[in-house]
């Protein structure tokens, strides 16, 4: 008697078969059909400066491969590189308005990131690799022919990849994934991008595409308005006290105030050279960065890196050596301290006296490793070169 057996049925092998093969050729099918072009601007890499004598008109630089890691301490990769060719495959993703999130404190706008699918077997025979964080993503169906700065050109629709993980709907029967889901949210004018913002708006075009996808310049006019404003409406820090006077009480328990007769300014506003001013020890008016090293009263004061011999008393002296500045009253004996200079222009620059101008505005240099960098750089930098050597 012949017994015949059926064989075992199981989509799964413990190799990819032809039934995987057959799924997967459907699903592309599927994309092709159904899907939009995603145009992809490949990451190749960090820019990494190969030559510590390379100047910012003639740089020098190698490519590192695209899984290092440029600034080890903040885990960015600034300098991007990016291929000169597009790669174009197929995806799709679901289309979402602008829209409210309600879920927590105040409102929060939600259209800046989405989430895409792609083909894997063919994406990585188009690109060469698997898709990865830091490639740029471009929409060809979401370029705006009718801007409102009547522009001739379309504006386009750029995309970084931040994410990438195997779609759970993406596994099909024989249980072996098919497709890829991407995290991507909208590229802004920024140092990573600077190799696809620099292309041409497009073909002979003077333009770039950062003339006309970034807000920068317009960020910056919108910038440079509330500054030129804050200057006018806050000009120092602190608050003005200099139209005051210091009252001081004497001994005697009585007021003694300035000792010359206001009526008898001169044409110029300025007093008389024979007057007599009150110099109290310290100011009357105090508080958070209100000191500008300039005596009470408005009274005459020398300046300098060392004290006079020949004080008398009640003289003020500003010594320029201390930082910041500290204004001295001598008291017949000795020179007490009255204020340090720490008011000053609230807009950030390297020429004030006080630690905004030399510590929070670092631009000193250091040479680690015979590459020149700044000192608010070191750390990070010094991780980097040491991880490559």
């Amino acid at each position: 008697m012949l017994n015949i057996y059926m064989p075992r049925l199981s989509l799964y092998r413990p190799e990819k078969s032809k039934d995987y093969e057959f799924m997967d050729g459907i699903i592309f099918e599927q994309f092709t059909v159904g899907g939009t072009d995603f145009n992809i601007h490949k990451y190749i890499g960090t820019q990494n400066p190969s030559d510590a004598n390379a100047t910012a008109d003639q740089p020098s630089y190698d490519v590192a491969s695209e899984t290092n890691i440029q600034d080890l301490l903040f885990l960015e990769n600034r300098d991007r590189k990016y291929d000169q060719d597009i790669y174009t495959i197929r995806g799709h993703y679901n289309l979402q308005d602008t829209d409210f999130d309600l879920s927590q404190f105040g409102l929060f706008l939600q259209n800046d990131t989405l989430f895409m699918t792609i083909h894997i077997n063919s994406s990585v025979r188009t690109i060469g690799r698997k898709i990865m964080p830091g490639d740029v993503i471009e929409l060809p169906h979401m370029k705006d022919e009718y801007a409102a700065n009547d522009l001739s050109v379309a504006l386009k629709r750029f995309y970084v990849v931040e994410e990438v993980t195997r779609a759970a709907e993406g596994f099909s029967q024989t249980w072996y994934p098919h497709l890829y889901r991407l995290k991507v949210k909208q590229i802004y004018d920024g140092q990573e991008y600077n190799d696809i913002l620099d292309l041409p708006a497009e073909e002979g075009s003077a333009n770039t595409l950062r003339d006309l996808l970034s807000t920068y310049d317009k960020e910056i006019q919108i910038n440079e308005a509330v500054v030129a404003q804050a200057e006018v409406d806050a000009p120092k820090s602190g608050y003005e006290t200099s139209h005051f006077f210091t009252i001081t009480v004497l001994d005697t328990g009585e007021v003694d105030i300035i000792s010359a007769d206001l009526d008898s300014l001169l044409a110029d506003g300025t007093l008389p050279a024979d007057t007599v001013f009150n110099t109290p020890n310290k100011t009357g008016y105090i508080g958070y960065l209100v000191g500008d090293g300039i005596p009470p009263n408005g009274a005459p004061y020398g300046t300098g890196a060392g004290f006079p011999s020949n004080a008398a008393l009640g003289d003020y002296f500003l010594r320029i050596d201390f930082l910041p500045n500290r204004l001295f009253r001598y008291d017949g004996d000795r020179w007490l301290k009255v204020e340090d200079n720490v008011r000053t222009t609230m807009t950030p620059n390297t020429s004030r006296n006080t630690q905004k101008g030399s510590f929070i505005n670092n631009t000193n240099t250091n040479v680690i490793e015979g590459e020149t960098i700044q000192e608010r750089q070191s750390l990070s930098k010094a991780l980097r070169i040491k991880a490559d050597n």
